[in-house]
């Protein structure tokens, strides 16, 4: 898979909340996309391997339940780990692979989404291109099941320390979200796919994408604004409410804990008490006494407890 684009791998900064692509620039850039859209259409600039991505999710599925309405979400891919060969960060320590691993177990640790780095020890993943070109592939099964196979394969390689640029575990990961992997296969390395993903590169760096996660929120006008980084919730609100230009009141979420874990599958419990906006400690209390009723699973990372429904 050749390309020219980019060839800076991987740099997650926990202080900034960003994956930062190293040595780039961050000028301002004039955004404008025609848009006939009746909501806002923000564009997700992300990648499978970007720890502050993760760390994210909590937030992400509770905007999308208190606001999905107003917006729809486009996921691109942003090409952020092209290859380690030739490259060392002497200002931030990283020479190779293996002195990632600090980094994303200080993400994992104080963000609430577990990150086990021993992956960069034991199975250092040598590009996040494969990967992202499997996600582009999936998106031609419907988005549904690409959003599957992205939580999926980000569940393998934070978690469970799985190297996903593997086709064998891409392929694990398109038949537990239900996908053809015969299909999958087809388009994985379709040159078409390929190149569809080196043109979302390219688009993000024309649109001032200088790291992940960054997000792009168009108005109906086709006027938009960049909001990089973990920035907070309430300005992921106040994003919108710009673009919309007035403001706001959140769709009230009625949800209990075995709710939240039965719309979504395998969660942490920060995900769980930021959709719920309650304190962990309640929300791990009340957890723990539907596993003694027999209804959860709590399953213990590096960095906290992650929950999933028995089904009976």
């Amino acid at each position: 898979m050749n390309e020219t684009i980019n060839n800076n791998p991987l740099l997650c900064n926990p202080e900034k909340g960003i994956c930062e692509i190293p040595n780039a620039t961050n000028q301002e850039v004039e955004i404008h996309i025609k848009s006939e859209k009746k909501t806002i259409h923000i564009i997700y600039f992300t990648d499978p391997i970007c720890s502050a991505c993760w760390a994210i999710e909590p937030e992400l599925k509770k905007f999308k339940l208190e606001y999905g309405e107003y917006v729809d979400i486009e996921y691109r891919m942003g090409g952020l780990v092209r290859s380690w060969e030739g490259f060392a960060d002497k200002s931030n320590g990283i020479y190779s692979p293996k002195d990632v691993a600090p980094h994303w177990d200080e993400v994992g640790q104080h963000s609430g989404m577990s990150i086990d780095g021993d992956i960069w020890l034991e199975d250092p993943l040598s590009s996040s291109y494969p990967p992202s070109i499997a996600f582009k592939a999936m998106q031609k099964q419907g988005d549904e099941k690409a959003l599957q196979f992205l939580r999926y394969i980000r569940e393998m390689v934070f978690l469970e320390k799985k190297n996903i640029t593997k086709e064998h575990h891409l392929i694990e990961a398109v038949k537990k979200c239900g996908g053809d992997t015969v299909q999958f296969l087809a388009d994985y390395h379709s040159k078409v796919t390929e190149q569809s993903f080196y043109a979302e590169i390219k688009e993000g760096r024309d649109l001032g994408v200088r790291g992940f996660p960054t997000f792009i929120f168009i108005g109906k006008d086709g006027t938009g604004f960049r909001l990089p980084g973990i920035s907070g919730y309430e300005n992921y609100v106040l994003a919108l409410e710009k673009a919309l230009d007035k403001k706001l009141k959140a769709k009230p979420i009625h949800y209990t804990e075995i709710d939240v874990i039965s719309k979504y599958g395998y969660l942490a419990t920060k995900e769980i008490s930021f959709v719920l906006s309650q304190d962990e400690a309640t929300t791990i209390v009340n957890l723990e006494q539907l596993e003694k009723e027999g209804k959860v699973k709590k399953v213990m990372q590096k960095y906290g407890l992650f929950w999933r429904v028995i089904k009976l």
